[in-house]
């Protein structure tokens, strides 16, 4: 009797196991695969590419000058960042919605402390200090020069992607007058640390404001990154990232998918990756992660974005093997955040085509690809 039971037991677990394979292997199936237009778009991205996360929020205050010459020098691929508006429509380098967590708005405006950020003007924006809060809540890699930087502009990430920096007189940005008045804007000079390496940039674009993704598009335009209108010349040498002079100096990523609308409406022909969050995804998960995916195809995606799992950030996990391979059956790329320590980046790197990082110099590292020591960068870079 307890040998048919044992018999009966495994002929469950059989068809269980089997059920669950065929309806694996028949969610892939349904699957589409981008168009060749996209897969077009899709070949101008290099494979295993370094995206520095914020420029570093492990050893600097993120999206800061100091972040972004560091990921520069140091030979990451991309320098990602997040845009948002200000209220007199300019495009800063900020990842919050409010000021609280980064800047002293608590001292500066303390009227203001639960404002969003596209309730202040960029004039009043460069007033707050962007550096001071990283050195106590990261005594370690606290140093005296990160107190009073400043919040950036998009173009000011750009510039300095171009090997350049902010100029400064007795350690004091020097500002762009317009009829005797301040817009917010700072002259810019050559860096003299500047190594040579020219990156991309990886722009952000939160949830739909106030046609972001236009501002966006003229910005880009202006500056000459807009590979579809007039693109400037970058001068780039070899054996040094040059990312900068290619068809891939600019990739868009976004988690709202009315964002990803706008930027294909707006900035056609550029990759674009869709990221996905966990919390967000409601409902059977497989069906989820395939609508997730068919919405990417059908609307001009080349990336998808995913989670992964593990300290410091403790994410939920969106790179599994059956999700990876769901991505690469729509011939879809993966970039998946963030990957900040040797563990993770032995246990994804095969399946996946490049990678988020606070920590490019392990990146780097681990890709064998040479660079110098961190706290060595920053102190060349006068930090």
């Amino acid at each position: 009797m307890k040998i048919t039971n044992y018999i009966i037991l495994a002929l469950v677990l059989v068809l269980t196991a089997c059920k669950k394979e065929i309806k694996e292997k028949t969610i892939i199936q349904e699957i589409n695969t981008i168009s060749q237009n996209a897969k077009k778009v899709q070949d101008y991205i290099k494979k295993d590419i370094i995206i520095a996360h914020r420029g570093s929020t492990f050893w600097t205050p993120e999206e800061t000058e100091p972040a972004y010459r560091w990921a520069r020098n140091i030979g990451a691929d991309y320098l990602e960042l997040d845009i948002q508006l200000t209220k007199d429509n300019q495009l800063v380098a900020f990842h919050d919605d409010d000021l609280k967590r980064t800047t002293n708005i608590k001292e500066i405006f303390p009227n203001r402390i639960n404002a969003t950020i596209n309730d202040f003007t960029l004039v009043e924006l460069r007033q707050l200090d962007a550096g001071t809060w990283f050195n106590k809540a990261n005594p370690e890699q606290a140093k005296e020069s990160f107190k009073n930087l400043e919040i950036l502009t998009l173009q000011d990430v750009i510039m300095i992607a171009e090997g350049n920096r902010i100029q400064r007189f007795n350690g004091k940005p020097v500002k762009v007058i317009v009829d005797e008045i301040w817009n917010g804007k700072y002259q810019y000079e050559k860096d003299p640390n500047d190594n040579e390496n020219r990156p991309g940039i990886y722009v952000e674009t939160k949830h739909p404001k106030s046609n972001i993704e236009k501002y966006l598009k003229e910005e880009l335009t202006r500056l000459g990154w807009n590979i579809n209108e007039n693109p400037k010349e970058i001068k780039t040498k070899e054996g040094k990232v040059a990312i900068a002079n290619t068809n891939a100096r600019l990739i868009l990523q976004s988690f709202s998918p009315e964002s990803i609308l706008n930027l294909e409406k707006h900035l056609p022909n550029i990759p674009k990756c869709f990221l996905l969050w966990r919390p967000d995804m409601k409902g059977d998960l497989k069906e989820t992660y395939k609508k997730a995916i068919s919405f990417a195809v059908a609307n001009n995606v080349h990336i998808i974005g995913t989670s992964i799992v593990g300290e410091p950030n403790n994410y939920e996990e969106l790179t599994a093997d059956w999700m990876t391979e769901l991505i690469h059956t729509a011939d879809l790329l993966i970039h998946p955040y963030s990957f900040d320590t040797n563990i993770q980046f032995m246990e994804y790197s095969k399946r996946v085509d490049g990678v988020f990082t606070n920590r490019a110099d392990l990146a780097l590292e681990f890709y064998k690809r040479n660079h110098s020591h961190s706290k060595d960068i920053l102190i060349e870079l006068g930090y």
